[in-house]
């Protein structure tokens, strides 16, 4: 600990006689030299760097302890352990040579059972070795193999016949053909009766079906098609007459149900207004 303490000092002082030489250095350009201020200070670091690098070099460069044998430039523990390594290296290589020169030991003799080596040849011992080798054991190797029997061939699955394309079409038609008045009978064009159609509207102008939420301009006009062009006449419809509209529009169909338009139009034939009616008067519809 005293040691290290004693290196930090001597090294700071080093430093500090380094950082005053530099400080010298400067000031004496600045005066005599006439230099400008960066180049003085320039040189002043270079001399502060140099001289504190040098003076730790040399004075507190650390020294042997005291006491210390060397041998060759090395000390004495350094010297021991190198000759304790060389030793135990020349001792590796004598075992190593000496196992390498013992002779092999031939391998021992065959005993039998028990670890006794019968000194006579057994009785019929000459006569088993002389017929060693003449057979050997066959097994079920000798018998034929059976020849697997022959799977029958599964039968050849029969085609089913093809449906016809129209026969399918139809198939799923009536099956994608929904109820839509509830009246157990699917949506067809033969389903209800038709209502009562005008040749034209009363008065040379029909009510603005398009009043009735579901009614579009193209449904509008689908109904005019048909000779419906009032309030009152879809107000007046029967639930056979309903079936029969619901049955007939062609792509909307089921729509007098689900949108419920004898509701809205027995309102608006009596002369009232439903909030999609305003709507539509207002121009937010269309």
């Amino acid at each position: 600990m005293d040691n290290n303490q004693g290196m930090i000092s001597c090294a700071l002082g080093c430093w500090l006689v380094a950082a005053l030489g530099g400080f010298l250095a400067a000031v004496l350009l600045w005066v005599l030299g006439g230099w400008s201020f960066m180049q003085g200070v320039f040189v002043g670091a270079v001399v502060f760097a140099v001289a504190g690098l040098l003076l730790n070099w040399i004075i507190c460069r650390p020294l042997p302890a005291a006491g210390t044998a060397t041998v060759g430039g090395k000390d004495a523990a350094t010297a021991k352990a190198e000759e304790a390594r060389t030793a135990a290296a020349a001792r590796s290589a004598e075992a190593a040579a000496a196992t390498q020169a013992a002779p092999v030991s031939a391998p021992a003799a065959p005993t039998v059972s028990g670890g006794v080596q019968p000194s006579a040849a057994l009785a019929g011992e000459a006569d088993l070795a002389a017929r060693k080798g003449e057979w050997k054991y066959e097994g079920d190797a000798a018998k034929p193999k059976a020849k697997a029997a022959a799977r029958p061939k599964p039968a050849a699955k029969k085609k089913a016949a093809p449906k016809k394309k129209g026969a399918a079409k139809t198939d799923e038609a009536a099956a994608s053909t929904p109820d839509y008045d509830g009246d157990g009978v699917k949506e067809g064009t033969g389903e209800g009766t038709k209502p009562a159609a005008l040749d034209g509207p009363r008065g040379g102008k029909a009510d603005n079906l398009k009043e009735i939420k579901g009614i579009g301009p193209k449904l509008e006009a689908m109904c005019n098609d048909m000779g419906f062009y009032h309030f009152d006449q879809i107000a007046g419809w029967s639930a056979d007459e309903v079936a029969w509209v619901n049955a007939n529009l062609v792509g909307f169909k089921g729509r007098v149900t689900r949108d419920d338009w004898i509701a809205q139009a027995k309102v608006l034939a009596a002369g009232g207004e439903t909030e999609f009616s305003k709507r539509v008067e207002d121009g937010d519809v269309y």
